[in-house]
């Protein structure tokens, strides 16, 4: 499978060396329509965003987010189809299914795979999903969303690796498993919310000292546990993008 490893080239999608986000998920176009509108500003340093209908695709194709997928295409951005792994327990063909209606409605460039298992026992079953997802797209981007620092092995089943997703509170004591070492920035994603302005250049740092090259840092919280942090846009939106944005030194 032609995924990146240690001595392999950059994948499309990401620059090496050059911090980007990768937006999680907002909320429906029609209920975010500034957010996903904030993407397609020239300038902004987007590895990918993630589509989310429903849950998955959808039982059949929405205008709103072909529309608003679409402009993201148009304009050289990446879009990922959400997948919900389940942590394993989800049926295969249900997800082949699903990935088939994301690649033929709306022109997906890869999947994010939520939930995605992280022991050393799932790891058989996310080499199969990925090989046949790559067969869907005939390539294309693919992430899994751990959440947490996975074992090893999963670093060559996928492009990206979501190695932390949680609150500011936590990632600031955070710490990258050693194996990492052993692969580019671009390889890792780092998901935070609750990161409070004043510590934005701090919450950069540790992705850099940590080997994150995608990013998603917003102010927003989420204490009850119920809701999606990232479904906006974060209220510095603006200053993280002139933070990460082209002419930063990494």
């Amino acid at each position: 499978m032609p995924h990146l490893t240690s001595t392999g080239r950059p994948r499309a999608g990401t620059e090496a060396g050059r911090t980007g986000f990768g937006v999680p998920g907002y909320a429906h176009p029609l209920l975010a329509p500034v957010e996903w509108a904030e993407l397609t500003r020239p300038g902004t340093p987007l590895h990918w965003a993630v589509l989310n209908v429903a849950d998955g695709p959808g039982d059949r194709p929405d205008p709103h987010c072909l529309e608003a997928a679409g402009r993201l295409t148009n304009a050289g951005a990446r879009v990922l189809g959400h997948l919900d792994l389940r942590h394993g327990t989800r049926d295969f063909a249900e997800l082949v299914l699903d990935a088939q209606r994301f690649a033929d409605w709306y022109r997906v460039g890869g999947f994010y795979l939520d939930r995605a298992p992280s022991d050393r026992e799932g790891l058989a079953g996310v080499r199969r999903i990925t090989a046949t997802l790559e067969a869907v797209l005939d390539g294309g981007h693919l992430v899994l969303g751990h959440g947490t620092h996975p074992y090893a092995g999963y670093a060559e089943a996928a492009d990206q690796l979501v190695t932390f997703c949680g609150a500011w509170a936590d990632y600031r004591w955070s710490q990258a498993a050693e194996w990492t070492a052993a692969y580019p920035q671009d390889h890792f994603v780092h998901l935070v919310h609750g990161v409070p302005r004043t510590h934005l250049d701090e919450a950069v740092r540790i992705a850099r000292w940590q080997g994150a090259g995608t990013i998603f840092f917003t102010d927003r919280s989420d204490p009850s546990g119920l809701g999606d942090p990232f479904a906006a846009l974060p209220g510095y939106w603006d200053e993280i993008v002139s933070l990460v944005g082209p002419g930063i030194s990494e």
